[in-house]
């Protein structure tokens, strides 16, 4: 049965949320949200890498043998990774270094293989496309959001510009340590919120 593209977008973004709803793309989410730029690059990479990678799949779903399915999934996700190491490497060089071996970590992000064996071989391409995109926007939405906090907490600057106001900074957002604090309340807030929604909709039945 055809799933609707309204509900794929509310599945990648909110319902099934890699995140949050998943925890996934943990390895991530900590280590590059201390600075927003290279989150927000990141964040474009995977967008990227999910939605081709799973156009890809599915494409090659009727001809890809049951027994080299993951092997398929994961040659097609590496393609598309070295290409977009490569230009970032070329045209991104600064962002590239600090980013270091997290954009060729892709490849074994679960998000991206989740995405491709769990709805994609099973769906045609633009469904998996919408897929895709949504479920990175998803993770996409969190990361930048967490990166916000943690480059204006540690820095004082939002996307490398100084805020208008003087405090002491919190170094410790810039380690691990602030990276799990802030993950934790990001994963509180959205599980609270949708716990509170679901109650709201069966009182008012």
């Amino acid at each position: 049965m055809a799933i609707s593209s309204k509900k794929i977008v509310l599945d990648g973004i909110w319902y099934n949320n890699p995140i949050f709803r998943q925890v996934l793309g943990i390895c991530s989410t900590l280590a590059v949200t201390n600075l927003f730029v290279n989150t927000a690059v990141m964040c474009l990479g995977l967008i990227y890498t999910n939605a081709v990678s799973c156009v890809t799949a599915s494409a090659l779903r009727s001809i890809t043998p049951f027994r080299l399915r993951i092997i398929s999934s994961t040659l097609i996700i590496a393609a598309y990774v070295i290409v977009l190491h490569n230009f970032l490497m070329a045209y991104l060089p600064d962002i590239s270094a600090q980013l270091g071996p997290y954009v060729g970590l892709i490849i074994t992000n679960c998000i991206v293989l989740g995405r491709v064996e769990a709805f994609s071989i099973q769906n045609r391409p633009l469904p998996a496309l919408i897929d895709g995109v949504s479920s990175a926007v998803g993770y996409s939405i969190v990361l930048l959001g967490i990166s916000v906090v943690r480059e204006a907490l540690g820095f004082g600057t939002i996307a490398g510009l100084s805020l208008p106001w003087e405090f002491t900074k919190w170094t410790i957002m810039l380690m691990a340590p602030g990276a799990f604090f802030m993950l934790a309340i990001v994963v509180w807030i959205a599980r609270w919120w949708g716990m509170r929604r679901e109650e709201l909709q069966k009182s008012s039945k």
